[in-house]
């Protein structure tokens, strides 16, 4: 190889190195801020479910959590007071 081929293969190196390295701290940086930026992860203490009825699934919003149930439905909850707002049912 010629030394401008190696020159120039040197600083691809560089470069390359350098962009993988900024790409890994701007991902650490926002999985930081995601996760631990505030009151996000905010959960009530516990959630009544219905009698006989035995979670499958769950998931949030940005002011809900729902609980999908084996039997079949859908419920949806205040996320700050725990309160159930509403029961959807699920077509099968």
């Amino acid at each position: 190889m010629t030394p401008a081929t190696l020159k120039f293969l040197a600083r691809l190196v560089t470069v390359l190195t350098a962009t993988m390295i900024l790409g890994l701290l701007v991902i650490v940086t926002l999985l930081v801020t995601r996760f631990w930026g505030g009151d996000d992860l905010a959960l009530p203490e516990q959630l009544v479910l219905p009698e006989g009825a035995r979670a499958t699934a769950f998931t949030r919003g940005a002011d809900w959590l729902a609980v999908v149930t084996q039997d079949g439905r859908i419920l949806i909850y205040d996320r700050k007071s725990g309160a159930l707002r509403q029961i959807e049912l699920i077509e099968q």
